[in-house]
């Protein structure tokens, strides 16, 4: 099956977002009709306040982000992995949700992402507080696809290991990782946690990043999308600039290389379970 990460620089306008995402589904080679394709975090909207994401937020049903992204499924016949747009929470915040969409635009799955990134970074931004404008999901999410068993994390999710193994656990087979890294943590982090958690949990990870300069400078994130094996090798990575990352990926590797190397079953530990 081919693989294929879309690198973004993504603003505060949403139609300028939209606007480029469409353009390069139109540039997009397709090798056959099994066709995955991963969107950044925060893809249609990035940037600014937090407390931005509020001002589109809607309930599920009445999301025109959902929409458009489902839309362009249909239109361009790929199973895609819509990034994460904001979604009303009960409680006034926000979920960043990202939605699984069929190539007929219905919804497979959708996942809230569940750490949210209160730190503190040595950029521009210098702390982040996601917790002031965002709701943690309360559940792991392994979605049915064409073309295998596909788990959903989100950016700074993949700091707990404890989550892609439960992941692993549930059935997954390949696991997608919309990002938006900052260029500080990604400088240090980004490619070791991918090859961790690809390792750890023998499934192909694919991680959709965020890159570059945003809204004038006020956000710089570090891209580097990158396609890793459950060897842990680097498949295939786009370091710096917007547009496509593809490879071609064989899910027997997976079955191969957890029977020659039965992790799960010498595992002495128990179980993750989410607080």
């Amino acid at each position: 099956m081919q693989v294929s990460l879309l690198q973004c620089q993504s603003s505060r306008s949403v139609p300028d977002n939209l606007a480029f995402i469409e353009s390069q589904l139109k540039l997009l080679t397709k090798k056959d009709s099994a066709q995955l394709v991963v969107l950044p975090e925060c893809c249609l909207l990035f940037g600014g306040q937090e407390s931005q994401q509020l001002q589109y937020a809607t309930r599920e049903q009445d999301s025109s982000l959902k929409q458009d992204l489902s839309q362009l499924a249909i239109e361009y016949q790929v199973v895609l992995v819509a990034g994460s747009i904001p979604i009303l929470a009960e409680d006034g915040r926000v979920y960043n949700r990202c939605y699984v969409f069929n190539t007929d635009g219905s919804a497979l799955g959708q996942y809230d992402k569940l750490h949210l990134f209160d730190v503190e970074v040595s950029d521009g931004t210098k702390q982040y507080r996601e917790s002031d404008a965002f709701c943690p999901g309360d559940r792991i999410v392994v979605v049915d696809t064409p073309m295998g068993k596909l788990g959903l994390a989100i950016c700074y999710d993949i700091r707990f290991a404890d989550l892609f193994r439960a992941l692993r656990e549930a059935g997954a087979e390949m696991i997608a990782l919309p990002a938006a890294f900052t260029k500080v943590t990604g400088e240090a982090h980004w490619q070791v946690l991918l090859q961790a958690r690809a390792i750890e949990s023998q499934c192909f990870v694919f991680g959709a990043a965020q890159w570059g300069l945003h809204n004038g400078g006020s956000r710089e994130t570090w891209g580097q999308s990158m396609v890793v094996s459950p060897w842990g090798e680097v498949v295939a990575q786009k370091r710096e600039g917007t547009g496509w990352l593809q490879a071609d990926i064989d899910l027997q590797s997976v079955q191969d290389i957890r029977a020659r190397m039965p992790v799960m079953t010498h595992n002495r530990f128990v179980s993750p379970q989410l607080k």
